[in-house]
Order: structure tokens, then C-alpha cells, then sequence
């Protein structure tokens, strides 16, 4: 760690934001970075002793909660575990959108921040949070990223959405005062083109830094575009790719490319990073000190084996609390030994991408979106893909080739796909030239268009 980290980390940024700003988030970090360390149990304890703290808040300050829990005959002395937890109901989208006022806290609602989701199914999201939630989730972002070598002041390189807008020359300077100060540098993705990878390669090599944090979509764009030309970049530490799942073929292209480890995150917008990879790169470890991250059935009952839909709930947002809160994910837990780190954290085996990606056909099949990634890895020739389904009993596979891909590929991914699927669905393969990333400079690598 250097001189400037040091000080940064230890005087300048808790002089700053705990001091002349009085935000928690440097108490938070050392509670955070010294609760990692405990054995399962004790976690397990922690995660409990918070969530029924919650429970009791919601049933007394949130008429959502109260209203549904006691419809259902159901009151916080009733949760004794886990189990009972899971009797409670899901929160969906639509009860965030159809009762957004009921599900703010009626002592908190006049002191709330604000933000919104993306929107990527075309419905943006808008949620409230208190600001001690907010410190934590900063906290909780610090120790995940700092397991991948993301130190505060460590110098760093975004590729990343830039401002949309016309910022005003005020917003303007203090970005960049921020920039400078964490030693960081922003690439916006959204200019990203084949025409201007060049420039992008470039700027890493002005720039030289410690590690990339980026989009998957971008990294693995300029990482296929480093290869095929046979351009090397300044090699950073570390490269973390966050927004998006990031596959196991994604990952062996960006670390080719950049020559330097690539770390997988989990995370979204209403909670902000949920898991992490630590140095190991085995499995992601859950923020369960600060969140409860379930996986469930097609039924809604919790699983630990198999892919599940993700329910997720923030243990201190009392301001507007999300309890069992499905954003739409899949996830598998992981089984088996404990993470070598020593970390007491449980673990994610892998994140498989959005529920609504899912690919169904008549004869009832229900593959993740995982699926695809994992399948295509090991065609020869087969240099990016994306799998779009628009009707039950049709796919639709883009594929991007180059010079290994022949006509045994073909066969093979024909043969794959039938294995699975047999004759419930038609896969049609199409030879395209380029596969653009979505309007938030993501790849989606599989996508269903199903209602």
C-alpha cells in the first residue's frame, strides 16, 4: 500500500466524510471489514439479531408490511428462524410500484434520498433510502471490492457509463476533484465503438492503472478487439467486471487480453453490491452481515441447491424497507467446504443471470440464461453470441465468427442444443458482423422477449 492510500484510507477520507460530512460510512467500515472475519455461526447470529429488529420496525412503522403480515395472521414474534422467515411474502416490482407510499416508513418518509433503477424490462424503478443505509452500502462496496485489490486511492480505471445530461460546470469540477482525490479515471462505455476501441487501448496505456473496474459488456468488447489485433495495454493488477454476470468464457477473454486476474461482483441498484469474489475467485461471498439473500423454488420456497430465483433483503434501509424483495436474478448457492480465505461469509456458486432471460419451450424445458455461456464456451472459431428468444417453439442464435469456425461448430452447437431441448424448439443460427451492447453499454449474451 502506498504512502497516499495509507493517508487517504486512515486521515483524509475519515477526516472528510466522517468528520465535515458526519456520514457513519468509516465506523461502518471497520464493523464491516471486522465481521467478515467471524466464524458462520456467529454470522449466522448477527443476520438474525438484525433482521428481527427490522421486522419489528416494519410491523410498527410500515403499513404495507403491517397490513399483509396481519392479513396472514402473521406478527414478528411468529419469525424464530429462517424458516418462518420464509412464510412471509415476496416483494415484487409491482407492489414497489403500486404501493411505493405505504412501503415508507411513516416516522422516516419526510428524510428519504431517492434513486431509480435502469429500467432494462422498460419500467424504471424509483425507491427511497435513509442515509445511514446509504453509508452502509458505500462500507459494504469498500470490503467487496477491496477483496479483488480495489483500494481506496489505489489507482484506478472506470469504464463505465458516463454522465447523461448536460452536467452543470459545477457538478463538472466536483467529479473531477472526486476522480482525483480516489485516484480514479472514467472511459465512458456508452461512446464505445468498433471504430474508437483504439483510442480506449490507448488511454489505459496513459493512464497505467492498478485495476479496471468496468462493465462486462465493454471489457469483453475491448478484450476480443486487444486480442484480434495483437495490442497489449498496460497490464493492471486486477480487473473487476461488475453490472452484469460475468461468464466463465467472458472472463478467460478479458484475462488474455489484459493479462491480469478478472474478479466477478453481484450487485444492483437497489442494494448495491451483494456479493463478491474474494482472491480465491471460487464462488461469490454474500454481504450477510448486512443483507439476507435467498434463493427459491418455482414455488417460492427457499433452496441451496440448483439455480432459484434471487430474494433479497436490506437489513438497514429502515426507511423504506425491501423484505424478501425479488429483482428478477438467479443465483446458485454454493455447497460444500468452506472458502479457503477464511472469510465466514456464505457464497454464491454463480449468478445466472435475469429470471426473464430464461429460455422455456412448449415441452415445458426452463433453462437459465446461464446455460448458453456455458455450452458456447469451447466452440472453435465463435468470437462473440447472443441467443434471443421472441417466440416459445423458435431461438434465435447470433453469432459473430472468425476464422476458426467451421462447419463442425455448427454441428456441434446444433447438437448441444438438441440434447437438451430435442425437437420442442427450432434453433435458428444467423452470421452477423457485429453484436451491439444495450443502451446502458451492457452485452446481454441471452435474451428472452417472452411476455
Amino acid at each position: 500500500m502506498s504512502l497516499y492510500e495509507s493517508a487517504l484510507r486512515n486521515v483524509i477520507w475519515p477526516a472528510y466524510e466522517g468528520g465535515l460530512r458526519r456520514r457513519g460510512t468509516p465506523r461502518h467500515m471497520r464493523r464491516y471489514e471486522a465481521e467478515q472475519w467471524l466464524g458462520r455461526e456467529r454470522i449466522e447470529a448477527l443476520q438474525f439479531e438484525r433482521l428481527q429488529r427490522l421486522l419489528a420496525w416494519c410491523y410498527r412503522e410500515v403499513p404495507f408490511y403491517r397490513e399483509r403480515w396481519t392479513a396472514l395472521g402473521i406478527a414478528p414474534r411468529d419469525i424464530r428462524s429462517l424458516a418462518d422467515f420464509a412464510q412471509l411474502p415476496v416483494l415484487t416490482k409491482a407492489d414497489v410500484r403500486n404501493h411505493a407510499d405505504d412501503l415508507k416508513a411513516t416516522s422516516l418518509k419526510n428524510g428519504l434520498g431517492y434513486k431509480s433503477t435502469g429500467g432494462s424490462t422498460g419500467e424504471p424503478l424509483r425507491f427511497g433510502f435513509t442515509r445511514e443505509s446509504n453509508d452502509r452500502r458505500v462500507a459494504v462496496m469498500w470490503r467487496g471490492y477491496r477483496w479483488a485489490g480495489s483500494r481506496m486511492g489505489r489507482r484506478t480505471l472506470f469504464l463505465w457509463g458516463g454522465p447523461v445530461g448536460n452536467p452543470s460546470a459545477s457538478h463538472q469540477l466536483k467529479d473531477r476533484l472526486y476522480n482525483a482525490v480516489f485516484a480514479r479515471k472514467l472511459l465512458d462505455s456508452f461512446r464505445m465503438s468498433e471504430s474508437n476501441l483504439a483510442d480506449y487501448a490507448d488511454a489505459i496505456d496513459a493512464y497505467r492503472p492498478e485495476v479496471i473496474v468496468g462493465y462486462v459488456g465493454p471489457l469483453v468488447r475491448l478484450a476480443e478487439w486487444l486480442l484480434a489485433n495483437n495490442r497489449r495495454v498496460a497490464a493492471p493488477a486486477s480487473i473487476i467486471g461488475a453490472a452484469e454476470a460475468l461468464h466463465p468464457f467472458q472472463r478467460e477473454i478479458i484475462e488474455k487480453a489484459f493479462g491480469a486476474p478478472a474478479f466477478n461482483t453481484y450487485g444492483c441498484r437497489e442494494f448495491m453490491l451483494i456479493a463478491a469474489e474474494c482472491e480465491h475467485r471460487d464462488g461469490l461471498h454474500v454481504n450477510a452481515d448486512h443483507l439476507v439473500v435467498e434463493t427459491l423454488d418455482a414455488d417460492g420456497q427457499p433452496i441451496h441447491q440448483g439455480s432459484g430465483d434471487i430474494a433479497i433483503t436490506d437489513l438497514y434501509n429502515y426507511g423504506m424497507p425491501f423484505v424478501r424483495y425479488v429483482n428478477g436474478d438467479m443465483a446458485t448457492h454454493a455447497s460444500g467446504k468452506p472458502c479457503p480465505c477464511g472469510r465466514g461469509l456464505p457464497m454464491l456458486a454463480s449468478v445466472d443471470g435475469r429470471k426473464l432471460d430464461a429460455i422455456r419451450t412448449p415441452a415445458g424445458h426452463v433453462l437459465p440464461g446461464e446455460f448458453f455461456p456455458h455450452m458456447l464456451k469451447d466452440v472453435p472459431g465463435l468470437t462473440r453470441f447472443q441467443l434471443v428468444q421472441r417466440r416459445l417453439d423458435r431461438l434465435d442464435l447470433s453469432i459473430v465468427r472468425g476464422d476458426a469456425f467451421d462447419d463442425q461448430s455448427l454441428d456441434y452447437i446444433r447438437h448441444e442444443v438438441a440434447k437438451v431441448l430435442g425437437e420442442s424448439a427450432e434453433l435458428h443460427c444467423h452470421f452477423v458482423d457485429d453484436i451491439p451492447l444495450t443502451r446502458s453499454g451492457k452485452l446481454r449474451v441471452t435474451v428472452s422477449e417472452l411476455t
